[in-house]
């Protein structure tokens, strides 16, 4: 039984861009993605141009390779367009579009590609990514010198290395012919969703059992919950089991192709609504770039590539003095800290002996934030009981002198055997006064003489 193809098409301006610069078509053989450049001053013309012309070629030929040429020759005349409407519209200087399209041939496909749109299969469940980007970043990432991730963040991953416009006249375009077969689905975007939108789930909506237009309007979707900052064009073509249907009506054009074609730069601008724009991991900023496109050329290539090279300089120069900077507080915190322990003393044991120390009774980890400063020939068994366990839990003292008055009172306290009685606060013998006799002693008083018993005279009474 003969492969069918459905297919449908969408296309957004998303939630900050002022017009849309995309394009995209889905016929009954040609499918077709455009992505202008060029800002409000041509970009939307060069992909209404590209497109409109490239979709002259959706009918059916003998092979897949006549799809082919035919494919890279429309691509070709499209160019030639651009440049004349350049030439004719001096204003519209500088703009350009990427181009990734496909013509269906009985079992296998035709494909023409220039620029950073792609092209993705979807085929028992595993996603491939067909087209590569002629972009600035993919020529690093394809020479080993940065990684896919670091691409995705790179400051000049907007730069492209080839596009239709009129900066050359001859650009070179990828092509291929591949096979196909029922149950592939192909999808064909622009950068606005494969930039904003990680493959995983770019592969969990194609593998959905939703219809072409339902996949095409969740992509949209989830790239728009993204913050979508640039156009998003979007066309699914499913291969399905069935006859091939030819039906001229069922093309859908998007994007600014579908639009009337004007010359005049875009003076409205639409609203930015902050609360959507989210900032995406496959892009650091939420503002959208303007495709910058520099022609692809070894000269141009190796300045790029010395510049990438003092800027990962200046990044690990400027990591390096952070770290250092770091790691100099910490020490200076660190010593500081451990000047500050240093001030303070206390009295413990050593090896069954008093010592004083100085620090304070604490460590970290496995380094102590004291040691012994003093040792004394004060041996911890001589001591009280009550004593020996003060000692044992150590005595902090205010000061080296407080620490040796400390130790003065435990040698007293070693010689005398005194316990609590007669302590200080902190458990050591304290000296108190011992009263001293006075020069004189105080003679006590004499008791009154007892009245004289009645008839008896008194000792006076005989003087008298």
């Amino acid at each position: 039984m003969t492969a069918r193809t459905l297919s449908a098409a969408v296309s957004h301006v998303g939630r900050i861009r002022a017009n849309n610069q995309d394009s995209g078509y889905a016929g009954t053989h040609l499918f077709a993605v455009a992505d202008g450049m060029g800002g409000h001053a041509g970009g939307d013309v060069a992909s209404a141009i590209a497109i409109r012309r490239i979709r002259e070629v959706d009918r059916e030929f003998p092979s897949a390779h006549d799809a082919e040429f035919a494919l890279q020759s429309a691509l070709i005349a499209a160019n030639q367009l651009i440049t004349e409407t350049v030439f004719e519209h001096q204003e519209l200087t500088g703009m350009g579009t990427t181009v990734s399209a496909l013509i269906r041939v009985g079992e296998q496909i035709a494909i023409a590609h220039i620029g950073d749109s792609r092209i993705y299969r979807m085929r028992d469940g595993e996603l491939q990514q067909i087209t590569s980007d002629h972009t600035f970043v993919q020529r690093l990432v394809d020479s080993g010198r940065i990684t896919p991730e670091e691409a995705a963040v790179h400051p000049r991953r907007s730069v492209l290395m080839r596009v239709l416009g009129d900066v050359d006249a001859a650009p070179e375009v990828d092509t291929a012919v591949m096979d196909i077969q029922a149950g592939d689905r192909w999808l064909l975007c622009s950068d606005g969703l494969s930039s904003y939108l990680a493959e995983e789930r770019i592969r969990h909506a194609l593998a959905s059992t939703m219809d072409a237009n339902q996949v095409t309007q969740r992509l949209v979707k989830e790239t728009l919950d993204h913050g979508a900052p640039d156009n998003v064009t979007v066309v699914v073509m499913d291969v399905t089991d069935g006859d091939v249907v030819d039906d001229d009506e069922a093309a859908t054009t998007v994007g600014s192709a579908a639009a009337p074609l004007t010359f005049e730069a875009s003076t409205g601008r639409k609203p930015i609504r902050l609360p959507t724009i989210l900032l995406h991991p496959l892009k650091v900023s939420a503002a959208p770039e303007d495709s910058h496109f520099e022609p692809e050329s070894d000269q141009y290539f190796a300045e790029l590539i010395a510049e990438d090279r003092r800027r990962r300089v200046r990044r690990r120069i400027g990591w390096t003095i952070a770290l250092v900077a770091a790691v100099g507080l910490l020490v200076g915190a660190v010593f500081l800290g451990w000047r500050i322990t240093q001030d303070h003393y206390y009295v413990g044991t050593d090896r069954g002996t008093v010592a004083i120390y100085k620090g304070v009774q604490q460590s970290i980890g496995p380094i102590a934030l004291s040691d012994v400063y003093e040792d004394t020939d004060i041996s911890t068994a001589s001591l009280p009981e009550y004593t020996r366990e003060n000692v044992r839990s150590t005595i902090n003292a205010t000061s080296l002198s407080d620490a040796r008055d400390i130790v003065d009172r435990l040698r007293k306290a070693a010689e005398t055997g005194q316990d609590q009685a007669g302590t200080g606060g902190d458990g050591t013998p304290s000296s108190s006064p011992t009263p001293t006799p006075s020069d004189s002693p105080t003679e006590a008083p004499a008791a009154p003489a007892a009245p004289a018993a009645a008839g008896t005279p008194s000792p006076g009474a005989e003087a008298l």
